[in-house]
């Protein structure tokens, strides 16, 4: 099936009028980040907390994509003319099709269910606000992972390596493997209902929405932490979980995605299995490597050359190799955003040292400045997508079915796992630490770009839109009830955030500090 839309042989006025189009676009999401810093501001000086900078960058995306959705006018029938092609057979990426001798060449988009091609197809401003899924992984992503392992308190992190690489490799197989159990619980029930076919949901699929959807992104209960200066061994462990969970889930959807029993795809297959397996044992162990040399190589070149005689070459050297570590990984067949993790941590630990005091200084606010609007831009896009996205599956028994399995999973890895750990840890993690990091399992920037990637087939479509609800639903809820959270576990505050809560709040009982 061919549609009318999207020709690379477009005449000058359909480039211009395009090239309007794309400004438009993007001036929408400037205009959204513009109001979301002005509410970041009145936050932070008005000192409010049940809402994070994060949850206001969602709302007013909700709003934008309300009146995107609603005010703008149908598609023209004339934009939607069907032509049929008797002699395509397959489904090339380029189509060459000659008409009247002209010759255009068009290039596969996604494929539009033609019993409800109005509903699929939108109207073109909603195309246009919808952004390729590659733009997130391969744009967006990497400074906020990168940022994740720069930003690293070394001292803390490697004292409490062993508990931060339980919580993210086992804790986080343990999630998937639970997530998927109960997901699959709920879609046999679905298709005893007649909600799904046979045939429409396996259980490989459950595993991949297990794996996506274990990536952890407390981005805003960090925030908070780090301004009521939280206990530092509960903020390490947080956070330093949350960073490898993410390179894990990553590794994890990928090596799931190419899990492909021959026979049936929902029966187990044990050589699919032990194949995938050795995949992401080579997937994350190359992407580590391979970030890891690039920080050394950074390393010895900042440290034996004179490079810091200037500053300014030397902060583009920094960015650029850090950058290629992404990209030299991507190009293996590896996953860049692992590789630029690793690359942030070894950056930090070897070539910050090196660096001239005007590169340390530039090199941190580049990536906490990227970080900041790639990670605001997300959030805003999120609330956008709810009403412009062109794939939604709403379906209230799987949704109620992720939301139950993500609370189940995230209980299952915190609660066991704590207790194995404190059999030897010398400093035990107390009740009140497990209790916060049990509440501090939102969902974020990682889980909604692995499940924007594919939305191809009615099950990663229903994914997907489960995955949003669940962003919106903890980012707004357990995101805005940190505080009071921290208040009620009694967790211990520095005398900054003491004195912070307690110009709101008089007579709050704290832990020592």
């Amino acid at each position: 099936m061919l549609t009318q839309i999207e020709t690379k042989g477009a005449s000058g006025r359909d480039v211009a009028k395009s090239h309007r189009r794309e400004t438009a676009q993007l001036l929408i999401f400037n205009f959204l980040l513009i109001l979301t810093l002005l509410t970041i501001w009145l936050f932070k000086h008005r000192r409010v907390r049940f809402l994070h900078e994060t949850g206001g960058a969602m709302f007013y995306g909700l709003i934008m994509g309300l009146i995107l959705r609603y005010t703008i006018p149908s598609p023209d029938p004339e934009n939607s003319i069907v032509h049929y092609c008797e002699d395509v057979t397959n489904s090339p990426g380029t189509l060459l099709l000659n008409v009247t001798d002209r010759l255009y060449e068009y290039e596969y988009k996604r494929e539009i269910d033609k019993h409800n091609m109005n509903s699929r197809q939108g109207n073109e401003i909603l195309r246009k606000v919808t952004f390729d899924s590659e733009i997130f992984f391969n744009v967006l992503l990497p400074p906020i992972i990168f940022y994740a392992g720069y930003s690293l308190k070394k001292r803390q992190f490697f004292r409490n390596l062993g508990s931060i690489l339980t919580y993210a490799f086992i804790g986080t197989v343990i999630s998937c493997i639970v997530i998927s159990g109960i997901m699959y619980g709920f879609v046999m029930a679905m298709i005893s209902l007649g909600q799904l076919g046979k045939h429409d949901f396996y259980f490989t699929d459950c595993l991949f929405f297990g794996a996506l959807i274990s990536a952890t992104d407390p981005v805003t209960v960090l925030a908070i932490f780090h301004e009521l200066d939280v206990d530092p061994q509960l903020y390490t462990l947080l956070f330093g979980e949350s960073v490898l969970n993410d390179a894990v889930a990553i590794v994890l959807t990928y090596s799931i995605s190419i899990y492909s029993p021959e026979d049936n795809p929902d029966m187990f297959d044990a050589a699919a299995f032990f194949k995938s397996v050795g995949n992401f044992a080579w997937i994350f162990a190359g992407s580590f490597a391979m970030g890891s040399a690039y920080g050394i190589v950074t390393a010895l070149l900042t440290k034996f050359t004179k490079l810091c005689e200037f500053p300014m070459l030397e902060t583009g050297i920094f960015f650029l190799l850090s950058w290629s570590a992404f990209l030299s990984a991507e190009a293996s067949g590896l996953t860049g955003i692992v590789a630029v993790l690793f690359c942030g941590i070894t950056q930090a630990h070897y070539t910050y040292n090196n660096l001239s005091d005007e590169a340390k200084m530039r090199t941190k606010q580049l990536f906490e400045f990227m970080n900041f609007m790639a990670e605001n831009f997300i959030f805003c896009y999120m609330g956008v997508a709810i009403f412009t996205y062109q794939n939604h599956i709403f379906n209230a028994l799987f949704i109620f079915g992720a939301f139950v399995a993500i609370f189940v999973a995230r209980a299952c890895n915190i609660y066991p796992l704590s207790f194995l750990l404190n059999l030897r840890r010398k400093r035990k993690i107390p009740w009140n630490f497990q209790h916060m990091m049990m509440f501090s399992g939102l969902r974020g920037a990682i889980a909604f770009a692995l499940a924007i990637r594919d939305t191809d087939s009615k099950p990663k479509q229903m994914m997907f839109t489960t995955t949003l609800l669940i962003v919106f639903f903890t980012v707004w809820v357990f995101g805005g009830g940190t505080t009071q959270m921290l208040m009620w576990l009694h967790i211990s505050l520095g005398l900054k955030g003491r004195h912070q809560l307690c110009r709101h709040v008089p007579h709050v009982p704290f832990g020592s500090p």
